[in-house]
């Protein structure tokens, strides 16, 4: 993960993946089927760790805390997916399922005149700004953006425009 999110798929070499983990170079193609196998367990790892901590359940705006606390915890992920985004590694992703979304706006968690699709991006956006824009939080907020007074700032903030999009 840390090569990847430091440079992309395409930056990271098999060799340096092999070096960071303290092991021959061809146990990754044995266990992974090389570099691209290795670049989609990241994803389903990913999809595991999610699935741990989002609950449809909750209610909208502790949904998106919890993924900025993830992304908090550890930046890897976001910086992966801005490399992916940068560079079209991508691919052929399917379309975001906006169902969720929907239910919640339903149920009156966002108000009706919103676009469900605006505000999941608008979503991904609050969540990643910390990782991918330090340099803006920095200049902003005047305080770093691991901080624990800049977390505690930034989800209260990120709470307060959650219920404003409410119904």
């Amino acid at each position: 993960m840390d090569e990847f999110s430091e440079k992309g798929f395409a930056g990271a070499r098999v060799q340096d993946i092999a070096d960071r983990a303290g092991l021959n170079k061809q146990l990754i193609t044995y266990y992974f089927g090389g570099k691209e196998g290795l670049y989609r367990e990241l994803g389903r790892e990913w999809l595991r760790r999610e699935a741990t901590f989002n609950d449809p359940a909750v209610p909208f705006e502790e949904l998106v805390v919890r993924y900025l606390r993830e992304a908090f915890d550890d930046p890897r992920g976001i910086r992966l997916a801005i490399w992916q985004a940068l560079t079209g590694e991508a691919g052929d992703e399917p379309r975001e399922d906006l169902s969720d979304m929907r239910r919640r706006q339903a149920a009156g968690e966002l108000a009706d005149d919103l676009d469900p699709a605006a505000v999941l991006l608008m979503c991904y956006a609050v969540v990643s700004a910390p990782a991918t824009m330090p340099h803006a939080v920095r200049q902003i907020f005047g305080i770093e953006p691991h901080s624990a007074e800049f977390r505690e700032r930034w989800e209260e903030q990120l709470r307060r425009i959650l219920r404003h999009l409410a119904a």
